[in-house]
């Protein structure tokens, strides 16, 4: 009997073993068990043979994680022990004890007789009944002491049908009789198997936290990672009630998370939703990451609260570029931190690869059309194989879009054939660029197809980087691997010399780039140095993408804490951009309703909203960020108050985290919270996890619990159904406060052509500076009265949003003078990471 999951359900499949099969040798079923242990689509086994039949060898084949029946050694064993949250318990066993607990109210000081139970069933009664404090006695229906027994007996478990020669005067009155034999007509198996699959829904955690020594000074946040030794990954997702065959572990501490999680989970309540956003921050950022690792190690290791941290996959270019990591810092991080920054399961990899070969295609096609007949053309697309032309699914799908209604190759007209064969791309049209995980300022503008073999067809063109590819914001909003493979199909490449769209989908691709991110799209599983647990996934900007996680680690992530326990998930940058997007539209596309926000910020950034000096990555902060001055505080305090009436404008309380630095006054401290509390925050709260760790942050964990339990008036800040530029200017004016917008006659046609072509129902993505409200960087504090530039305007149709350039917004950043990589380095005998922050 197997349990598994078949087109989205559960349900379990009744096999039997003929005689005639060359398996019904032990090493025959040894070898099915076998078999069956690793297919992912079966989660349970039970033995239905004969008692002569299960040998140990055979009990001791079925995988502890799918022992329906608890027969293996290593169940048995742990029972023994009373390690229940780790084994597989009789079904048949656990609901005796239950229905006995019913009839007879407590079976403890109780005899219970044990009939005809043999091998594992009997064992596992006698563990449950004697740890309930119950006497148990076993014996067979052919004992000669069995009138004696069944008179001393108060109740009576049968494992088989009774003798019909023992007298029903032998049972005592008033003694309970429990049946547990098997009846195949009566569909008792049926029940077996629901019990089992009930036990296979929410698991209670069973968390180690791993414990910290925090040092003063604080080391380096690499030598803090390798300070910790983080628990085996497998033993992580045990411990949060993860199966065996729902992960896929990659090395000693991160493993891929598959989705079937949701649909085992998928009548579990959720739990509380936190979002962390910022405010404007400074060129070296102010720790929302920190301050995510910080709360959910506070919430979990300190406060007994299940939680999870959501965050993104750091991008290389700032890891090699000027921000350095993205684990977190200090005592509050996820560990191991190198693997954490550097390739992790490689999904901007596969994003990489996928997007690229999107961007070949596209100039691939623009060629061949150029330089073949329809015939032509219509012989390679749809070439002779073995004596058959045939046209691909992906090729029946394009027919059907284009109203051609024939499936023979052989039936096309000429006109049908043209139709078919041209896509017709209009060069200047391309939106569609390739992608590179790495700070390089000089592909910001590039020619190509200038070898020989392109025939003269050569055009300008860039370089993006990889996290800002649609096939990132794609993979941040997904809800399934068919969600997914349908939003793949629908990015727009280009206009055709019509002006209608060119998708992925029309040029054939749709397919290949889904293999691509097949492993991509499942969460990867990390830890805290705690040893509480995070998903990392996806990882855009969020000055030139949405720049949140993604929503199934969110969505898998709600199911596991369960409806008491808190996921907190951050956004990017200042609450005017990573905020916005991820209620505009990342909770658009998951449905999922945010509980809380956490607004970061830092006496630093404050004091240089209030008119400070410049700072600049790299260079020592100067005396005005080192020193007390409650007034360049007080003065800066306005971005703060921004912010919070931001966060307000869609209904969710609002708790401020400072972020506490050693040159932080006490004064200073004071001041911020109590002008973040007048500003309507429901609470503000000093924070000590980089020094301290989860401690240093459990009075914000408190005051988060107090705040989700609020009443929630969440609210969008614009109606869809609004036109683009009103949409545009409804974020303008009440989030970035600018008196109006001014569209380029670029971003006017590109509007124009939007709306004409069915988009213009979608949300707004604004690529905008992270380092000011306005659309200039240098302009700090809360600007005012300006006018918001919209330099172009562009389309994520896959994604599911139009994106404005504001001003001169680059999407491939460069290095500096002096890149983070002066310092990164291998130490060849140890092969250790070194110079990572």
């Amino acid at each position: 009997y197997l349990w598994g999951r078949r087109s989205g359900r559960f349900c379990f499949f009744r096999f039997f073993i003929s005689l005639s099969r060359a398996f019904v040798t032990m090493a025959g079923i040894v070898g099915e068990i076998l078999r069956l242990n690793e297919d992912p689509t079966v989660h349970g086994i039970a033995l239905h043979l004969s008692e002569n039949a299960c040998s140990s060898k055979i009990l001791n084949a079925v995988k502890p994680e799918k022992d329906v029946d608890g027969v293996s050694d290593v169940n048995l064993g742990r029972l023994v022990r009373g390690d229940t949250y780790n084994c597989s318990v009789s079904p048949t066993a656990s609901a005796v004890v239950e229905l006995l607990e019913k009839l007879v109210k407590t079976v403890d000081g109780k005899k219970v007789l044990l009939v005809e139970t043999c091998g594992p069933l009997e064992a596992s009664l006698q563990c449950l009944l004697q740890r309930k404090g119950a006497m148990t006695m076993s014996c067979q229906w052919k004992t000669q002491q069995l009138q004696s027994k069944l008179h001393q007996a108060d109740v009576v478990v049968v494992g088989s049908t009774k003798r019909k020669e023992i007298p029903v005067s032998w049972i005592r009155p008033g003694t309970t009789i429990v049946n547990c034999y098997p009846d195949f007509l009566s569909g008792k198996i049926s029940l077996k198997f629901e019990r089992w699959i009930q036990s296979q829904q929410y698991r209670e955690w069973n968390l180690h936290c791993l414990k910290l020594q925090p040092l003063s000074p604080v080391p380096s946040d690499i030598e803090i990672s390798r300070g910790q030794s983080p628990k085996a990954v497998d033993v992580l997702a045990k411990e949060i009630g993860l199966l065996a065959d729902e992960i896929e572990i990659y090395g000693q501490t991160k493993a891929k998370v598959r989705l079937s999680l949701l649909e085992r989970l998928k009548d579990q309540t959720n739990g509380k939703y936190v979002l962390v956003a910022g405010i404007t921050p400074t060129p070296l950022g102010e720790g929302k990451s920190t301050v995510t690792i910080g709360l959910v190690q506070a919430l979990t290791a300190h406060l007994n609260v299940n939680s999870f941290a959501c965050l993104r996959q750091p991008s290389q270019g700032p890891t090699f570029g000027v921000k350095g990591g993205a684990a977190g810092g200090g005592y509050a991080q996820v560990i191991p931190m190198e693997e954490f920054n550097l390739h992790l399961t490689g999904d901007i990899h596969a994003i990489t690869a996928a997007n690229n070969l999107l961007a070949a295609a596209v100039d691939a096609r623009i060629l061949h059309e150029s330089t073949q007949s329809d015939k032509a053309l219509y012989n390679r697309l749809v070439p002779i194989v073995n004596g058959v032309r045939e046209f691909s699914s992906i090729q029946l799908a394009r027919l059907k879009r284009l109203g051609i209604n024939k499936t023979d190759p052989g039936t096309l007209t000429a006109d049908e054939i043209n139709t078919f064969v041209r896509l017709d791309i209009d060069p200047s049209t391309i939106t569609w660029q390739r992608v590179l995980d790495t700070n390089d300022r000089f592909l910001r503008k590039i020619t190509i197809g200038q070898a020989n073999t392109e025939k003269g067809f050569f055009r300008q063109a860039q370089f993006d980087i990889a996290v800002a590819s649609e096939i990132m914001a794609i993979l941040a909003l997904t809800t399934s691997l068919a969600d997914m493979k349908e939003r793949l199909g629908k990015m727009v490449v280009a206009n055709d010399k019509n002006g209608q769209p060119v998708t992925a989908e029309d040029l054939g691709v749709t397919g290949a780039l889904a293999v691509l991110m097949k492993d991509a799209i499942k969460p990867t599983l990390m830890q805290t140095l705690e040893g509480t647990p995070v998903f990392v996934h996806a990882g855009p900007f969020a000055n030139i993408a949405h720049g949140n996680s993604s929503v199934l680690a969110d969505k898998i992530a709600l199911k596991l804490v369960g409806e008491e326990g808190f996921v907190v998930t951050e956004a990017g940058f200042g609450a005017d951009i990573g905020m916005e997007k991820f209620f505009n539209i990342k909770c658009r596309a998951s449905g999922l309703v945010p509980s809380v926000v956490v607004l970061v910020a830092t006496v630093r950034a404050l004091k240089m909203h209030g008119g400070g000096p410049n700072v600049t990555a790299g260079a020592p902060l100067k005396k005005e960020y080192t020193e007390e001055n409650l007034q360049l505080v007080a003065d800066g305090c306005c971005n703060l108050q921004k912010q919070i009436q931001i966060a307000q404008l869609f209904g969710v309380p609002v708790v401020v985290a400072l972020n506490v630095f050693k040159t932080d006054s006490h004064a200073e401290v004071d001041l911020v919270c109590e002008i973040a509390k007048q500003s309507g925050a429901f609470d503000a709260v000093p924070c000590n996890h980089w020094s301290a760790g989860g401690r240093g942050a459990v009075e914000l964990a408190q005051a988060v619990r107090k705040a989700a339990s609020q009443e929630n008036r969440f609210k969008y800040l614009y109606n869809l159904e609004l036109p683009i530029i009103e949409k545009i200017r409804i974020i303008a004016q009440k989030v970035y406060g600018a008196k109006d917008i001014e569209l380029s006659p670029a971003a006017q046609s590109q509007i124009s052509r939007y709306s004409k072509q069915g988009f213009g129902n979608l949300p707004i993505c604004m690529a905008k500076t992270h380092l000011s409200l306005s659309h200039q960087p240098e302009r700090k504090g809360v600007p005012t009265g300006f006018i918001l530039p919209i330099s172009d305007v562009r389309a994520s149709i896959g994604a599911g949003f139009i994106y404005p350039l504001v001003g001169t917004m680059s999407t491939m950043p460069g290095l500096p003078t002096r890149p983070c990589f002066y310092d990164i380095d291998l130490d060849p005998d140890t092969e250790q990471v070194k110079g990572l922050f």
